[in-house]
């Protein structure tokens, strides 16, 4: 329900200017978060069978790489377009990562709402869909990235293991 009135061009401002304040403000939260929040196992849900398939289906591995990686855009953030070392540690934060940036993107969903007060109701759901259209293929990505990266942890760990070495930091 539209509360507010507005020219076009103020709802153009606005509509960008309530983006941008709730991607930063959300992601810098999600940053900051202590790392033992994404830490447990409760956080963990495996792939389902039909992900698997649609990830398949929609390509994820042709495309997941052409998209970027704001994992840079504040400090102390965690870029994850490439592994930097081969190491458990390194391996294992890079997995936490990942639930890091899908929890970002699914918190960045529900926001969209809000559109609904000064826009039109065509417009609220235009940003419903920017919502999706902008933070799903992310979330499918950190969610197809966990998979593949549990088992190579997996295996490091055991390398490690065998070989004696402590995990070297990254």
């Amino acid at each position: 329900m539209q509360v507010i009135e507005l020219s076009i061009t103020l709802l153009i401002i606005l509509n960008i200017l309530a983006w941008l304040i709730i991607h930063v403000v959300l992601s810098y939260i999600c940053l900051r978060l202590p790392d033992s929040f994404y830490e447990s196992e409760k956080s963990e849900i495996d792939l389902k069978d039909w992900e698997l398939k649609l990830y398949k289906i929609v390509g994820i591995r042709k495309w997941k790489t052409i998209l970027p990686d704001g994992g840079g855009v504040f400090r102390g953030g965690f870029r994850k377009k490439e592994l930097k070392a081969l190491t458990s540690t390194y391996i294992n934060k890079f997995i936490l990562e990942t639930r890091r940036a899908e929890l970002t993107h699914w918190i960045l969903i529900p926001p969209a709402i809000l559109f609904f007060l000064w826009n039109p109701p065509l417009v609220g759901w235009i940003m419903v869909g920017y919502a999706l259209l902008v933070n799903l293929p992310f979330i499918m990505i950190q969610r197809y990235n966990r998979y593949r990266f549990k088992p190579i942890l997996k295996k490091q760990m055991k390398r490690e293991q065998y070989r004696g070495t402590s995990n070297e930091s990254f």
